[in-house]
């Protein structure tokens, strides 16, 4: 997203903070916390990079359509198609499904409205959501033949392959829910002890090793340019300990973390609460009459 605002190929690049899609996780945690974690959240997409002057940033919980056209899309959806969403397998892997919030499942229908307001032209998603902007096809397609009528513009998804999956510590997918993370604004203490438990084998240090099946480089590649990245799997080739790996991985993640944070500590809150409510009442604007326009052709206005 950072290089598609620069690009001026866009109109506008929009981004917005999901804090309806985190009260799926009310029942599992206190959310006293969600406004502290939404500033944080804006400020950390700045810090990163992002432009408030060329990105338009706003609140989901603060445009009611969001709500209103989920509830649109979920009744053209059977449970079937949802029960095929990797939410609801992951749940029903780990016998966990009967714990399932009927929100956690219906999460991607939430997510299509979050897409379909606005119109938009391109999606920037990891792979594994590109099956809830299929389910979104599949539903727009849906509604368009009921209705008889093109209420939606589909966007492309635009998924890039080197980063389409970032794995965590253990090897599986980096997420706060398997607590495999390495976060943004972690010091260098917590970062050192975090590298410390990236998953290794037991094979030596004078052992070639294969770096597309080690959760070591699975981090480190992220930070590397291509001449430092041929070097360090010819190190792989030939032998290199996975101490000094993770000392390396450790030196590439400070010196990413180190200035964002530092302009992170700069944002002030006052100036993220400006932005949002201001553009709070354009996103409104947006997405009121997409609303209105589907509940014309519903015959609901």
């Amino acid at each position: 997203m950072i290089d598609l605002q620069k690009t001026g190929e866009f109109d506008k690049v929009t981004l917005f903070i999901a804090d309806l899609h985190a009260c799926t996780k009310i029942l599992d945690r206190d959310l006293s916390a969600l406004p502290v974690w939404t500033l944080n959240t804006i400020k950390l997409y700045i810090a990163c990079g992002m432009d408030p002057q060329k990105v338009f940033m706003f609140k989901q919980s603060d445009v009611p359509a969001h709500t209103e056209l989920s509830w649109i899309l979920s009744c053209f959806t059977n449970v079937g198609f949802m029960q095929r969403m990797h939410v609801y397998k992951d749940a029903v892997a780990n016998e966990k499904e009967h714990l399932m919030s009927i929100g956690s499942m219906n999460y991607p229908i939430l997510m299509a409205a979050d897409i379909l307001l606005y119109d938009p032209d391109l999606i920037p998603i990891g792979q594994d959501n590109k099956a809830h902007i299929e389910y979104m096809r599949d539903t727009v397609s849906k509604i368009h033949h009921k209705l008889k009528k093109d209420l939606f513009t589909l966007p492309d998804a635009y998924i890039q392959k080197e980063i389409a999956e970032v794995k965590g510590l253990d090897g599986r997918k980096m997420s706060k829910s398997y607590d495999n993370f390495i976060g943004l604004l972690d010091n260098p203490e917590i970062i050192l002890k975090k590298v410390k438990k990236i998953k290794t084998t037991d094979l030596g240090p004078d052992d070639p090793k294969d770096p597309n099946t080690c959760c070591i480089y699975n981090i480190l590649r992220l930070f590397l340019n291509t001449e430092e990245d041929a070097k360090i799997r010819i190190r792989y080739a030939e032998g290199i300990g996975y101490k000094e790996l993770k000392d390396i991985t450790y030196e590439k993640l400070i010196t990413f973390v180190t200035p964002i944070q530092k302009k992170f500590a700069t944002i002030k809150d006052e100036d993220v609460v400006k932005t949002l409510q201001k553009n709070a009442l354009q996103a409104n604007e947006i997405a009121n009459k997409k609303i209105d326009q589907v509940y014309k052709a519903m015959g609901l206005r």
